[in-house]
């Protein structure tokens, strides 16, 4: 008998353990259908959008011309505009690294410094970053917020907003040269000044997102917070030497910066500019040619033109698609420039206002979490993203109004 129940024990004990296996089984089975059936969702989505994006626009253009004008205006941009672009990229970026080996920079920080406090909330050295990030890119404050040197100088909220201080000044010097290149100098030295009111209401917004989510960030960075190894600019070698191969370095640094922004200005200045110009002007329809689309951008802005034209003082509804491609990237949106100036719709209040939403913005939305992931502060990026988004806007408004109000003088 005892034999008889230890064999039913065990018989029943193995069919409960069948059970929990075809059990286990069944559940290994659904996470995957329960995954495919999402990334199916995605996917129907995504071509549903994608192919009534192009089919609207094939409707309109038709199939041939659309693509036509897709290909001859990615082509007529990197012919005409990201070599252009990348030439001063290059030389600027050996006319920076010549500044920062022979002590310019220093010197320029040491000048800026006084005004961090009052102006920013920021100890002086942060001067440094806004002259590392005007004469490069954003990615330059994350060297030296790293940078153990530089960061025992603030306190951790303060730290954190140097993602948003440092962005607002990206590719300044680029910026710069390429609208004082077309002609119109004095709209960006204006620029340049609505960026600088942008910079710092970003800036403070920042810091107070950051306090009233976070008090306990309102601490001095410890001694094991950043990196140990420090930034110098100096070389070793002769003068000349030193001379010479900070002009080789910074345009190689250059060249890095040019081939950066050639997906961008391709890919979204293109969407964008099939988005904003209508047919061939003469002609009245589409021939497949260059800069050709349908202005749904124009068509939207042209709805609401009278806030445009009282915040930042356009006189064509086409020009809002440049803070719109300056969201992603600024060298995007510095593609559609040359187009604007073709077509006669720009003047130099347009250039100040892009100068400083352009430099302001210079494509947070793209490098913003990258920022801050890499600062370990991931959970502030939507507040990141709320106050350059404020800033930005009120460098374009600033800009306008002190545009207008120089030309009464």
């Amino acid at each position: 008998m005892r034999i008889i129940r230890r064999k039913n024990t065990f018989q029943y004990a193995k069919g409960i353990e069948r059970i929990y296996e075809k059990f286990e089984q069944k559940l290994k089975l659904k996470n995957p259908l329960k995954f495919t059936s999402k990334r199916s969702i995605e996917a129907i989505i995504f071509l549903i959008l994608f192919l009534g994006f192009f089919g609207f626009l094939a409707y309109k253009m038709s199939l041939p011309m659309m693509l036509n004008t897709f290909m001859q205006t990615a082509y007529h941009l990197l012919l005409e505009t990201v070599f252009y672009i990348m030439a001063i990229c290059v030389l600027m970026g050996a006319i920076s690294k010549l500044m920062a080996e022979f002590g310019v920079v220093r010197l320029l920080e040491n000048i800026l410094k006084p005004f961090m406090k009052p102006l920013y909330n920021l100890p002086g050295v942060a001067a440094l970053g806004a002259i590392m990030t005007f004469l490069s890119d954003n990615p330059a404050i994350i060297t030296l917020s790293k940078d153990k040197n530089f960061s025992r100088y603030f306190k951790k909220y303060q730290l954190i907003s140097l993602t948003n201080f440092g962005t607002a000044f990206g590719m300044g010097l680029v910026v710069l040269a390429f609208m004082t290149g077309l002609g119109y100098g004095k709209g960006a030295l204006v620029g340049i000044i609505g960026a600088i009111i942008g910079s710092i209401i970003s800036t403070r917004l920042m810091q107070r997102f950051t306090l009233k989510a976070y008090p306990e960030l309102d601490a001095p960075i410890s001694e094991e917070d950043g990196d140990e190894q420090q930034i110098s600019f100096k070389s070793e070698g002769s003068v000349f030497m030193r001379f010479l191969n900070s002009i080789l370095d910074g345009g190689k640094d250059g060249v890095g910066i040019g081939l950066a922004i050639i997906p961008g200005v391709l890919v979204i200045s293109t969407l964008v500019m099939m988005m904003t110009f209508g047919p061939d002007p003469e002609s009245g329809t589409y021939l497949g040619n260059a800069y050709e689309g349908v202005p749904i951008i124009t068509w939207c802005a042209a709805k609401i033109d009278f806030i445009f034209k009282w915040l930042f003082g356009f006189t064509s509804p086409e020009l809002i698609s440049f803070p719109i491609t300056a969201l992603g990237a600024v060298g995007a949106a510095l593609g559609l420039v040359p187009r604007f100036v073709s077509q006669g719709i720009i003047d130099s209040n347009a250039i100040a206002v892009f100068t400083a939403m352009g430099m302001c913005w210079s494509g947070y939305l793209s490098t913003h979490t990258a920022m801050l992931d890499s600062m370990g502060y991931r959970k502030l990026i939507s507040k990141a993203i709320g106050a350059h988004t404020i800033g930005g806007l009120c460098a374009g408004i600033a800009a306008h109004w002190l545009f207008v109000l120089l030309s009464l003088l």
